[in-house]
């Protein structure tokens, strides 16, 4: 390049600063099922408030909005799951809830209730990671904790309150479970439709190196599948045993998609074609009856025509109890740290500044932190430009919400239901509609001066942010390159044992099965361990090299099981 057409030197840095500046601010696509956690989070804050409001009451709508928000969880799980899962978010939140009030009434020390606040923090962070609950993680319950700290209440008063939030969550409670009266099996379909979705993404991806990241969400899209289907009580004469067999088959037609995407080979039936893929899932989405695929391009599942024994190999194997995923070298620990020590210091902050309200600031710094040092900065760019728009928007509804208490009312609901809709295609997008929505709440118990609360909430918020950050580069994760190591092995040791089956003349269709799914689930592990990794700050040495390796061959291994299974031909028996 000659020296009239080399850019200056300043060119590239600059380039770069705005490329890590916009990445956390690009719009990613809604969830398929956005509307769930925003229709629900509505309803099961609507009742409570109106009953307070008939009451005159509405000064109490705070314990009731910390029930409310439980039905944000488990949107994701079938319905049984759901059932324990929300019952145990609820008993958290209490838990949180009333740990906060009882610290407030005991002492109005400012150093104290921060600490509290980020233990409080720290521990949820450290128990909703270990059980993969799932959006919106930690963040609802740090929010509801953290507002309870500095509102002190009398003995009488605080067990008041704890009722009224019992009451609310177990009614969000059944407002999470209310979708099984019209389909029970709506959790299934659409895991399954995201696994069929998924596999038409990667059988459409053009050869190349950037396939491996469609052939990761794939490969993860199948495993969290076939984790949702359990093994069915009843027969197939059951119409539920039935809708079963036939989920079986379209996973079992998403992972033929797989296969032969992943070895370039054609799968039985048209199972590689993406537009018959995505037809699927649309079926599935959109309630009709379930669609049948061809038999001949799904019998690889088990080799059976029921399809019940492939439940019962596909079955997930047991998860780890909670005390072992947080115990001494758990790779979540140092993570936890950051929340502890990375809360405690934006509230002892803000609170030297002279900032009115800590507590914000130190949900701020809950908030950022993710699995790694990049996401978390991520997290923090979105949060603050979130909350600067939305108190923008704050000083426009507030007019409005000042009217009287409906009024304010609808402007929460309206703001619970604009950041679940919005949320999900970028943190900041719904931070929007969660600041006012946050800022209203304080309206509950008085009206209050406009300006000062904006100005709270902004200093609040670049203070949560920046000492946030502080505690990510206070507190490094080694532990996150050791996982990576540790994970290779794992996947290593599933692929030798599926290639030992393989070797046998004639393996058991549910053994191979159950070792395809122990394979999945190790490559699935690998690859976020990998991401993990990769993204902390320092950045760790990593074997990049054994990673891919070892990622193609677990594949490999893959398509060579679904070969044995169905008996396919050409290409496709070459995997192995």
């Amino acid at each position: 390049m000659s020296s009239s057409t080399r850019p200056p030197a300043t060119a590239r840095p600059r380039f770069v600063l705005r490329r890590r500046l916009a990445a956390p601010l690009r719009l990613g696509r809604p969830s398929d099922i956005w509307y769930k956690p925003a229709l629900s989070v509505v309803a099961a804050a609507a009742v409570p408030d109106a009953l307070l409001l008939a009451a005159g009451r509405l000064d109490l709508a705070m314990a009731t909005t910390a029930g409310a928000l439980c039905a944000l969880y488990g949107h994701h799980l079938p319905y049984a799951a759901r059932a324990r899962a929300v019952a145990l978010v609820l008993l958290g939140m209490l838990a949180g809830f009333g740990t906060a009030m009882a610290a407030a009434a005991l002492t109005h020390s400012v150093v104290v209730l921060v600490a509290v606040g980020a233990l409080l923090a720290a521990v949820q962070k450290a128990v909703c990671d270990a059980t993969r609950i799932g959006p919106p993680g930690h963040v609802v319950l740090a929010f509801v904790s953290s507002a309870a700290l500095f509102v002190p209440l009398s003995a009488p008063a605080i067990a008041g309150r704890l009722g009224l939030a019992a009451a609310a969550g177990a009614f969000a409670w059944l407002v999470c479970l209310a979708p099984a009266l019209i389909r029970r099996d709506g959790p299934e379909r659409h895991a399954v439709a995201r696994a069929l979705d998924a596999a038409a993404a990667y059988a459409a991806t053009p050869e190349g190196p950037h396939r491996t990241r469609p052939r990761a969400v794939a490969a993860a899209a199948l495993h969290a599948a076939w984790s949702s289907l359990p093994t069915p009580p009843d027969g197939p004469a059951r119409r539920g045993g039935e809708d079963r067999c036939t989920l079986v088959r379209l996973l079992g037609h998403a992972e033929a998609a797989l296969a032969a995407a992943h070895t370039g080979g054609p799968a039985p039936g048209g199972a590689a074609d993406p537009g018959r893929l995505r037809g699927l899932a649309l079926a599935l989405r959109t309630g009709a009856p379930l669609p049948a695929p061809d038999p001949a391009g799904t019998e690889h599942v088990t080799g059976h025509d029921t399809g019940h024994a492939a439940v019962a190999g596909h079955a997930p194997a047991p998860r780890p109890s909670l005390l072992r995923l947080l115990g001494p070298g758990s790779p979540l620990l140092p993570v936890v740290h950051r929340t502890f020590l990375g809360c405690a210091l934006a509230g002892w902050g803000a609170a030297a500044l002279g900032i009115g309200r800590p507590s914000w600031a130190l949900v701020t710094a809950a908030s950022l932190y993710q699995a790694n040092g990049t996401l978390t900065w991520h997290r923090a760019v979105q949060r603050v430009v979130g909350n600067l728009l939305g108190v923008l928007v704050f000083a426009a509804v507030v007019p409005l919400a000042h009217l009287g208490a409906v009024p304010l009312v609808l402007c929460c609901l309206a703001g619970n239901f604009g950041a679940e809709a919005l949320i999900g295609r970028n943190y900041w997008l719904g931070s929007i509609c969660v600041t006012p929505m946050a800022l209203l709440v304080t309206e509950f118990g008085r009206t209050q001066p406009s300006g000062p609360l904006v100005a709270d909430r902004i200093l609040d918020t670049v203070a949560g942010a920046l000492l946030g950050l502080l505690a990510v580069l206070l507190v490094t994760n080694r532990r996150a390159g050791r996982r990576v190591g540790a994970t290779v092995r794992d996947a290593a040791a599933a692929r030798e044992h599926a290639e030992h089956l393989l070797a046998h003349p004639s393996p058991e269709p549910a053994a191979l099965a159950a070792a395809g799914r122990r394979l999945t689930g190790a490559l699935v592990d690998l690859r976020t361990a990998a991401d993990t990794a990769a993204g902390e700050w320092p950045r760790p040495d990593l074997p990049d090299r054994e990673v891919a390796a070892e990622e193609h061959a677990g594949h490999r291994t893959l398509a060579a099981t679904v070969r044995r299974r169905g008996g396919l031909t050409g290409p496709l028996a070459a995997a192995r």
